[in-house]
């Protein structure tokens, strides 16, 4: 009898796809040492031999030829004769001088992601990290290395919100909450969208420092305040027309996530908007892969994180007093969902 999970017509499906994730780390880290040896800054110009990004880079010429070969293989880089060129994608993200450059995050992989993804089956077994990011003695330090890096993710989808809410038509003084402000991507962008924003950044002291300098390398940091503390002990202040948390609820966990819902509602003023920036898993958490491979992130990483469904965040915000719970399609990795405060 043939077994129940084989094809119809009796043959095994094949074990590529397997084999495949079981070697998933080796485009991640062939895409990091191309960034640290500047091969797209290198192929920025024009085309190169082989010997001629030997030269550019520094770098040995049999390191370089397994490298340049595997990165035409990932479609990364095309090869025409014996010239290694960038592709319209790599083009666009890869090359440190665009502004749309990605290469930051990774940077990140080999020191500080891999290591804490290596105790998976440990953290598995028992539902704990063995280091956890969202708590300050050691996250601080953690994210105020990574924000900065992680702000061109985010940037035109906080764009996209300073559309979405007019901030450029406001004429009258606008107040902005930035709760775990990171790098500020959220509150800048609308910062830059009119000279009436003005923001409170509410952030770890660790990280602040970042964000001020972020802040200021955009040209907005005089309209910010920066107020150093955890989220549950902090002073929002009140009567705050727009509040941000920037994918900050799926390392908060659920608890912590609802009681944060409720202080910022009591923040806001009547009319009040809050964005929340999330991975966003189906109902029935079956999908998108983005998001149910990053609750196991949350797991490696932090003691109750998560990710969550727009059902739940929704009957969150409800819960905590918010009306008119709707999800905004916008550039980067996670939608947004934007609920209301009555007036």
């Amino acid at each position: 009898m043939a077994n129940e999970h084989e094809r119809a017509d009796g043959h095994r499906p094949s074990a590529q796809r397997i084999l495949d994730m079981a070697s998933g780390y080796e485009p991640a880290l062939i895409l990091e040492a191309a960034v640290r040896v500047s091969v797209f800054d290198a192929l920025d110009a024009r085309p190169l031999t082989l010997e001629e990004a030997v030269t550019k880079t520094g770098a040995s010429r049999r390191g370089l030829r397994a490298l340049l070969n595997a990165l035409v293989a990932l479609e990364l880089l095309d090869k025409d004769a014996d010239r290694y060129a960038l592709t319209a994608e790599s083009a666009a993200y890869l090359v440190s001088s665009k502004p749309t450059y990605q290469g930051y995050m990774c940077k990140h992989v080999s020191g500080h992601l891999l290591p804490r993804w290596m105790r998976i089956t440990e953290v598995v077994r028992t539902g704990l990290p063995s280091r956890s990011v969202n708590e300050q003695t050691d996250g601080g330090a953690f994210f105020r290395e990574f924000v900065e890096d992680i702000f061109p993710m985010s940037y035109d989808a906080a764009r996209a919100l300073a559309d979405e809410l007019r901030v450029a038509d406001r004429t009258q003084p606008t107040s902005v909450l930035d709760l775990a402000a990171g790098s500020g991507v959220w509150s800048i962008a609308l910062a830059e969208a009119s000279p009436h924003v003005h923001v409170t950044a509410i952030d770890w002291p660790a990280v602040l420092p970042a964000t001020r300098k972020v802040a200021q390398r955009h040209g907005v940091a005089d309209r910010f305040r920066f107020v150093p503390g955890d989220l549950m002990d902090a002073d929002f202040g009140q009567g705050h027309h727009v509040a941000t948390l920037g994918h900050i609820l799926h390392s908060e966990g659920e608890s912590r996530s609802r009681r944060l819902l409720r202080k910022t509602f009591d923040a806001l003023a009547p009319g009040g908007t809050i964005v929340i920036a999330e991975f966003v898993a189906d109902d029935d958490r079956t999908g998108p892969p983005s998001a149910l491979i990053f609750a196991v992130t949350m797991l490696v990483n932090t003691d109750v994180g998560d990710t969550f469904t727009f059902a739940e965040m929704s009957a969150w915000l409800r819960e905590a007093g918010f009306m008119d719970v709707r999800q905004l399609d916008a550039p980067g990795p996670s939608p947004l969902i934007l609920a209301t405060k009555p007036r």
